[in-house]
């Protein structure tokens, strides 16, 4: 059923003179910062981390298996690539010290032989002629 011009010009001018209760815009920010609190908090820590990697799981569709796989196989390579290959062989062998023996060698420097600073030895620019 449509309204006609006439009921919605007397409903908006029925509602024109409701008020809202004093202190209700700022119950209403109070409560408003208090969800948004609420919903920071609940973002924080594993438990928030765990909703939000659940959500973005749920959100892939059917890659999801794809990113599944590739998970389960870094979990492997992982497991692999860091499991001790022996447990008796390591623990039984004793480390052994490694000795550097370092040699101390000077810097050669080669001095010049003769350097001729004498201003006829100079060049118009004051450079040295060779």
């Amino acid at each position: 059923m449509k309204s006609t011009v006439e009921e919605i010009g007397s409903l908006l001018a029925l509602k024109r003179h409701e008020r809202p209760e004093e202190g209700y815009f700022d119950e209403f920010l109070r409560e408003f910062h208090q969800r948004r609190r609420a919903e920071e908090a609940l973002k924080r820590g594993p438990a928030g981390w765990w909703k939000q990697a659940s959500e973005w799981i749920s959100s892939l569709g059917a890659s999801k298996w794809a990113y599944g796989g590739g998970l389960a196989y870094l979990a492997v390579a992982a497991f692999w690539v860091l499991a001790p290959k022996d447990p008796e062989l390591r623990q039984s062998a004793a480390p052994t010290p490694v000795v550097h023996e370092v040699k101390v060698v000077p810097p050669v420097v080669e001095q010049l032989g003769a350097l001729d600073l004498r201003p006829s030895a100079q060049g118009s620019t004051g450079e040295q002629e060779f």
